[in-house]
């Protein structure tokens, strides 16, 4: 099987360059081989790879640069997916798409479904459900991927951040009124990788990509607030769990919990965004706590 995969170089591209190979052949591109911001560019590359199947972890990330630049958003979150779509159709391929839990405006007090309606509140939100839709439209076999708070050991994420501060300052001033599930980027890949695995070759085995197309909520299980998770990485999780808010290990910088109006983002972000992955868990797997997944990707 010859597996397209977009934005190599980012956080959960880097890692399923690597997850996918047990899968089939695998052509990695980054932005210099194909930027989402060209359409005509997004066309003639797949139609000169003609992949069985398209994995897109391409995407303009920046929440708040979105504010200022949300043509380029939607282009590129909204427009190219389809465009990719349109062309795994033309092949006869399936699709792999990730979304986000910002497609949702947090109002909601349990864990989203994918049924949940959903409701931006900001443009980085929009153009992500404008991909999903487009996604959609087309009627390809498709998996569309929600993940939450993405971080691994490379990019620009939370956790690295966190890492990078807490060497620079005595205190850290953290949102604590955003509650959410951080998800390390090779869990994404190595599900990502599972699901592949069960389905196989779209060429060979359609009907089971058409039984399994639409949307899967993809998250670590359980949840925190950003105050929690920079809590985390700056203290470290050990058999003593984790200090008391606001309590810093020795010689680590305190950890002060703030209200969202206290922290200056352009974008408005969902208070609760929370992911039920109960489907995800009832047809392919289940992914771990936020907290295991953490520690492992800082052994």
């Amino acid at each position: 099987m010859k597996i397209l995969l977009t934005g190599c170089k980012g956080q959960v591209g880097y890692e399923l360059a690597r997850s996918l190979q047990s899968c089939g052949e695998v052509i990695a591109l980054d932005r210099s081989g194909m930027d989402l911001s060209d359409l005509d560019a997004v066309r003639d590359v797949i139609r000169a790879v003609r992949p069985a199947l398209i994995v897109n972890a391409a995407a303009f990330t920046a929440v708040d640069q979105a504010e200022r630049e949300p043509a380029l958003a939607m282009r590129v979150n909204g427009e190219a997916p389809g465009v990719m779509a349109e062309e795994a159709a033309r092949l006869g391929a399936a699709m792999i798409h990730y979304s986000t839990d910002y497609v949702f405006d947090g109002e909601k007090a349990g864990g989203y479904l994918e049924t949940d309606a959903t409701g931006p509140l900001n443009v980085y939100g929009h153009s992500k459900l404008a991909g999903e839709r487009a996604v959609q439209a087309v009627g390809i076999p498709h998996l569309i991927l929600r993940t939450s708070w993405v971080y691994g050991m490379r990019g620009k994420n939370f956790l690295l951040t966190v890492r990078r501060l807490a060497q620079e300052r005595d205190e850290l001033r953290i949102v604590a009124d955003q509650h959410g599930a951080p998800t390390w980027s090779r869990t994404i890949a190595d599900t990502t990788a599972n699901i592949v695995a069960q389905l196989g070759d779209p060429h060979s085995s359609r009907q089971a990509w058409q039984a399994a197309s639409g949307i899967y909520h993809l998250a670590a299980q359980g949840q925190t607030t950003w105050h929690g998770f920079a809590q985390a990485v700056v203290a470290g999780i050990s058999a003593a769990g984790l200090p008391e808010a606001g309590v810093p290990a020795a010689g680590k910088p305190r950890v002060v919990p703030i209200a969202s109006s206290e922290y200056p983002d352009s974008a408005q972000r969902p208070r609760h965004s929370v992911l039920s992955c109960e489907r995800l868990k009832n047809r392919f797997c289940r992914l771990p706590d936020w907290q295991a997944a953490l520690k492992l990707s800082q052994e």
